[in-house]
């Protein structure tokens, strides 16, 4: 079978092979099981040792056994409900070979009166005779090897059973054993020197799978180029894109600039310079502005936006949350005050005729700047002349969505996206590798540090009195349950039990929000909160990332050792917002383990979110970092990026080998389907 065909036969459904029904069909599905190359990334668990053929005066009862023996007598009892028993020897002894919902027929069959047959399955003890109940294999004696051998154990769904799997399996093992390698000798060199065949047969042998073993390893490399490829061609796709060159001389941005209580970071100054290039350059912009919480990326955006609307273009800010967006309107209204900007603000919520007038504006060119949220992108919503899109905490967006977001609001638009959730150096080319990228790590110079205290429990009075000091001079408490998601009853009742604690000592001064709560009750309680109806919120969600609360200036986090630190270090953002100094408070419960013990020290440590997502990513493990899951970065079968950072390193540098060579990009078609990227190339090419 050549290397196209064998191609063909992967990406086929898996019901194309000998074996599958409609029944087993389904039963794939439940294990994410569609097409025949799925097959290859259900790992085994481990092993079935089988090899221990015993006679019938060696079993022992529990254990995992196979048997030759004759078979000598059938038992088909006629009443309802009982099972059916064959009676087999060898010359040791007798043992039952039982079974329950099989048909009278079909074990005749499999069990001919008087044959030799290889039986294998647990041994069980029942009315003082060995038995073994539904055996998971029966074969001739002929077929003795099949059975009598060490066993991959796969994770399967119930009804689907190892005998069925491990015939699925070895047929595609059998038709893959001739692919052709797809990496040279210096790369295959760099991995481990064994090539795809031979980690894949490896691996379903029920060898060593394990994470940093050579063939794993194999396997994990050809993914991460995988993902490395995809971005490599969005990144050529974009590239191609040509505009007009925006000409500023930064004459609104500098007004500003003289609007801001505080001065740039070198590290504000660099991104600007930065954006402004891209800015001024025929090719189109589609960059990620990356910042710790309160590292000033929303004022670097608006420089920007002066720009471009300097350049006679329009700008599009959106944000994630209505709350969010109308924060974001009022502070362009403040620091663009003394120019003649005209800011629009448009939402889900903006009333039938102050939206008409808006869109109107909008389309003859009234409105320079308009900011809001997901309503800006109604196909109602049109431009005179957009020539910036500023997406504000998108870090939920894929590689579809951002070559959708990349051909929106014409060839002139350039793409500035904002995310505040920092993520660690491996994975950046991982993530982010089809757009260029910035990173503010500096914080402004007039915000102080937050100072992180942990406290245990018991000791809660000394924090309600603190607390009462606090807000006597003037600042508001966030206090955050940990989410406890098995259980939406238990979440609410102890947030609620919060809430009343609370509000017994700070009366009529307490808010609540939880996941029970719909959205306009609960933006109707962080507008209270806002506007200092009530002094301490009690939150069971994570508060809304980026929103300023400029009196919040305190954040105790209840069960801190059930957050991660990436996770604490977003709380811990919410607070310390101007001037005055944050505090934030860890409260846990007794006997912490290591890793609870380590997070809070690294917490109490560091202020700096970057370094924080390196160690949290150490300490949990890849995937379980706030923002992977719901981003769409945790999309590896194989890869870690803990385990596996020295091959993201070598894949980094392969690519840049590959993407300018048309021809070979093409002998990575299999690959690109193996990890189904072939989709998402069709659709950039």
């Amino acid at each position: 079978m050549n290397h196209l065909n064998i191609q063909n036969f992967l990406t086929k459904n898996v019901s194309t092979l000998d074996g599958v029904g409609n029944k087993t069909k389904k039963l794939l599905k439940k294990k994410k099981i569609e097409k025949i190359k799925d097959l290859l990334w259900n790992f085994p668990q481990g092993y079935t040792d089988r090899s221990n053929l015993v006679t019938l005066d060696r079993l022992e009862i529990g254990k995992i056994s196979t048997i030759k023996v004759k078979v000598i007598k059938y038992n088909f009892p006629r009443i309802r409900n009982l099972p059916n028993r064959v009676i087999c020897e060898d010359l040791k002894g007798k043992i039952d070979i039982v079974f329950f919902n099989s048909r009278e027929g079909y074990i005749r069959k499999i069990l001919p009166i008087n044959s030799l047959v290889i039986i294998s399955g647990k041994i069980n003890f029942f009315k003082k005779k060995y038995q073994i109940t539904n055996p998971a294999y029966i074969v001739p004696v002929e077929k003795e090897e099949y059975v009598n051998k060490i066993i991959p154990k796969y994770p399967l769904t119930e009804g689907l059973t190892e005998k069925v799997y491990r015939k699925l399996i070895e047929q595609v093992l059998k038709k893959v054993t001739n692919l052709e390698e797809w990496h040279d000798k210096n790369v295959l060199k760099k991995i481990g020197n064994v090539s795809w065949v031979e980690s894949v047969n490896y691996i379903h042998e029920g060898n060593d799978n394990k994470i940093n073993s050579k063939y794993f390893r194999r396997l994990a490399y050809d993914e991460i180029l995988s993902n490395l490829l995809v971005l490599s061609q969005v990144r050529r796709r974009i590239k191609r894109l040509k505009k007009e060159k925006k000409i500023f001389y930064n004459i609104i941005s500098n007004k500003i600039v003289e609007n801001l209580n505080f001065y740039f970071t070198s590290d504000q100054k660099k991104v600007i310079s930065e954006i402004n290039n891209d800015l001024k350059s025929h090719y189109k912009m589609f960059r990620i502005l990356q910042g710790d919480v309160g590292s000033g990326k929303t004022v670097v955006a608006f420089t920007a936006a002066a720009n471009v609307i300097e350049s006679d273009y329009q700008v599009v800010m959106m944000a994630p949350t209505e709350i969010l967006a109308k924060q974001h309107y009022i502070l362009a209204k403040k620091l663009f005050s003394s120019t003649n900007v005209n800011i629009g603000f448009l939402s889900g919520k903006t009333k039938s005729d102050e939206k008409k007038e808006i869109l109107e504006k909008l389309l003859n060119g009234k409105i320079n700047f308009l900011i809001g949220t997901h309503a800006l992108f109604q196909k109602k919503t049109i431009f005179k002349n957009l020539g910036l899109s500023i997406i504000d905490e998108q870090h939920k967006f894929g590689v579809h969505q951002r070559i959708e977001l990349a051909n929106k609001g014409g060839k002139n638009c350039d793409i500035l996206l904002m995310s505040a959730t920092p993520i660690p150096r491996t994975l950046i080319m991982a993530v982010y590798g089809d757009m260029d990228v910035s990173r503010l790590i500096e914080k402004p110079i007039n915000r102080k540090e937050v100072i992180t205290l942990s406290k245990p429990e018991e000791k809660i009075n000394e924090i309600i009195l603190f607390i009462k000091k606090k807000i006597y001079e003037g600042n508001q408490i966030f206090w955050v349950c940990p989410l406890i998601e098995e259980s939406k009853i238990l979440d609410y009742s102890a947030a609620v039990n919060k809430y009343n604690f609370l509000s017994n000592n700070f009366k009529n001064k307490v808010g609540l929000i939880h996941g029970g709560l719909d959205k306009n009750e609960r933006d109707k309680v962080l507008n209270n909160f806002l506007k200092k109806k009530i002094d301490i919120l009690v939150s069971t969600t994570i508060i809304e990332v980026g929103i300023d609360f400029p009196n919040a200036n305190v954040i105790v986090i209840e069960n801190s050792n059930k957050f991660g630190l990436s996770q604490l270090h977003q709380l811990r953002g919410r607070i310390g917002r101007g001037s005055k100094q944050g505090t934030c408070i860890l409260l846990f419960k007794k006997n912490l383990s290591e890793n609870a013990k380590k997070r809070i020290k690294i917490l109490k440590s560091s202020n700096d979110g970057f370094l924080i997502a390196e160690e949290d990513m150490k300490l949990r493990g890849f995937g379980d970092v706030l923002g992977y899951q719901q981003s769409g970065i945790k999309n590896f079968k194989l890869a870690d990026p803990v385990h596996h950072e020295d091959l993201f390193s070598i894949a980094n540098i392969n690519i840049k080998n590959i993407e300018n060579d048309e021809n070979n990009f093409k002998k990575y078609d299999l690959l690109m389907k193996l990890f189904d990227k072939a989709d998402v190339i069709s659709e950039i090419i």
